[in-house]
């Protein structure tokens, strides 16, 4: 998603899947526009069905005018619960919609890891790289010791370009991709390690950033490109992409984000106060393909799709008691719960904006939140569906 100065610091792609799989309920407005059909039931506990614990759940938010977006719970492939509520567009009256594009703020990191894993099975790099030996430009304590490894698992010591003195003056006379991606490298090469590579861990936009530099370099294509012809098309994401702020102005498929300020009573659109920086929108669906894309093995062969699913190291675990163990993978992170695995990557914006991929191959599910309010628009959502998912099977 592209983010603003006062959104940077708090993407909630900072925090960990179960975390945000554990927040507590709030509030919404509007009506559902999705209806379900033949679904399977077998299986399917009934609070995720239509009418059930879930569905209701996300009335009561959209009524209250807490969420709006859309959620698709599928069941092997197979549509369980589709609802969308709430205003793409509140200037010119567009509703979000089943095909509405959402922003997914930190999920892209998930293409940018799928990215890397398909050019370490063709043989383009390897995890234990170091990145002085794919990009130029770094100091040579970053260059000759911060490893492909570290970047895709956080624990690279690098930190997060938003936050770097200058970033947004400098951010706002970008107007073309390319300037992006060479701007916000100047800002990553002017940064120290906040600690010896692989001694810590800290969540790091400037290390994903690295990995798309590594990822257009080794496959000879501009990083977006290469992820368009080789994640999205090769996942049947059909309209998924990169959008620019110019395209959200005028594309009325994409939703525009909302908030409301503090202090004000209603919520605002947030265009005013983006950058160019291009972002990754996708609908429900186009998100829940990917995840059967990447757990099915086509997008990339057994062993480098189990390489890149498995735990590397442990997470945070959500507050408060938890039978949940949490780990960082090479991409996902990867959440154990008694003796099944989950899936998946969040991301959001304090200034509207939140998004969630879960996928649990054990059971046949794929969850999708997408919101375009706040980030705590979403709370109570996913851990009841998680919750409805795990125990209940």
């Amino acid at each position: 998603m592209i983010t603003t100065r006062r959104a940077a610091l708090k993407m909630l792609g900072a925090t960990s899947i179960a975390t945000t799989a554990g927040l507590a309920v709030q509030a919404a407005g509007s009506s559902p526009v999705a209806a379900d059909t033949g679904f399977p039931s077998g299986r399917v506990p009934k609070g995720l069905r239509p009418g059930g614990e879930l569905d209701r759940l996300i009335a009561d938010m959209a009524a209250r005018d807490v969420f709006s977006g859309s959620v698709l719970i599928t069941y092997r492939g197979r549509t369980v619960l589709s609802r969308t509520y709430g205003m793409a567009d509140k200037a010119r009256a567009v509703p979000n919609g089943p095909d509405t594009l959402f922003g997914l703020a930190s999920i892209a990191k998930l293409f940018t890891a799928v990215s890397v894993a398909q050019l370490a099975q063709r043989g383009k790099l390897a995890y234990y790289d170091t990145i002085g030996q794919h990009v130029d430009g770094f100091a040579a304590e970053i260059a000759d010791q911060v490893t492909i490894h570290h970047l895709l698992t956080h624990t690279s010591g690098l930190g997060d370009p938003f936050g770097d003195p200058g970033f947004w003056d400098a951010a706002r006379t970008w107007t073309s991709v390319q300037q992006v991606m060479d701007g916000t490298g100047e800002f990553v090469r002017k940064e120290t390690l906040a600690f010896p590579p692989g001694a810590g861990s800290q969540y790091s936009n400037s290390a994903y950033h690295v990995l798309a530099e590594i990822v257009a370099r080794a496959s000879g294509q501009e990083y977006h490109d290469y992820v368009r012809e080789h994640v999205f098309r090769a996942a049947g994401m059909g309209s998924a992409d990169f959008y620019t702020l110019p395209q959200l102005r005028e594309d009325r498929r994409i939703a525009h984000g909302y908030y409301r300020p503090e202090g004000a009573a209603d919520r605002i659109d947030n265009l005013d106060e983006q950058i160019f920086l291009p972002g990754a929108f996708a609908s429900c669906a186009q998100l829940e393909r990917f995840a059967h894309a990447l757990w099915e093995e086509k997008l990339l062969n057994p062993a480098y799709t189990q390489l890149t699913l498995s735990p590397k190291l442990p997470g945070l675990p959500p507050p408060g008691p938890t039978q949940l163990t949490v780990f960082t993978g090479y991409g996902p992170g990867a959440t154990l719960a008694g003796d099944h695995w989950s899936y998946g990557h969040n991301g959001g914006s304090s200034i509207g904006g939140v998004a969630e991929l879960m996928f649990y191959p054990d059971h046949g599910y794929v969850t999708v939140i997408v919101s375009n309010y706040e980030m705590e628009s979403i709370r109570g959502i996913p851990g009841l569906a998680r919750k409805l998912i795990v125990e209940q099977q």
